[in-house]
């Protein structure tokens, strides 16, 4: 939850929808399907759980220390407006829902990443979003991919502009992603992170890069 209690977000524009975006290796697309917590898969919550964890554990790109309990990480990624990511041959069928996407698939191969969408500040000034890409993932343009389809969907949620203010500067890939969209960096905030960066997972304090895009 925020420092600033629960928050309503804005008032959407109407029902998201489905989208794919062309990836640049074998013939493959992501597929994005926009879910609340209460419409995804258990079987998915529970991976991408295990992932979060994981990235928790290592320490260097999410403020929070963990562990996170799997009601915790529920409410955190799938508290409000979540899109889930399928990797799949461009030839297939776009399925009508996340569940069919997944069947006959196994998870680790099938779910590219995934990204929350929810108010970071009180009504008049709420914009935000956290993104989540497995490693066995990473090296094949979906991070770049989930951040073009936040480009489509926020706006369509009533949102006029989007802020990560904690983007690590350890955090490159992050950064060139919002770079390469058109997000300006508008702060630096010193020393903004204990993170596991130093010699052998030692920690050490982290610079944050403020990122910024309008939407209007």
């Amino acid at each position: 939850m925020s420092a600033y209690g629960a928050i309503a977000a804005p008032e959407s524009k109407g029902p998201l929808g489905i989208r794919s975006y062309p990836l640049p290796v074998d013939g493959l697309s992501l597929v994005t399907y926009p879910i609340t917590g209460a419409d995804a898969p258990e079987e998915v919550i529970q991976y991408l759980y295990k992932v979060f964890a994981e990235e928790l554990e290592g320490g260097k790109t999410y403020p929070q220390e963990g562990p996170i309990s799997f009601e915790g990480f529920t409410t955190y990624f799938f508290g409000s407006t979540t899109i889930v990511g399928v990797v799949q041959s461009s030839s297939e069928e776009i399925k009508r829902t996340l569940g069919e996407a997944l069947v006959g698939k196994v998870l680790e191969d099938a779910l590219g990443g995934c990204y929350y969408i929810k108010p970071n500040y009180p009504g008049r000034s709420s914009h935000n979003g956290g993104f989540l890409v497995p490693p066995t993932q990473r090296g094949r343009k979906i991070g770049l991919n989930l951040g073009r389809s936040y480009l489509q969907y926020a706006p369509e949620l009533g949102y006029r502009g989007s802020v990560f203010n904690l983007v690590y500067k350890n955090n490159g890939a992050s950064l060139a992603i919002w770079d390469q969209l058109g997000f300006q960096r508008v702060g630096e905030v010193p020393n903004a992170g204990r993170l596991k960066t130093g010699p052998n997972g030692t920690e050490e304090y982290v610079d944050a890069v403020v990122v910024f895009k309008s939407f209007v």
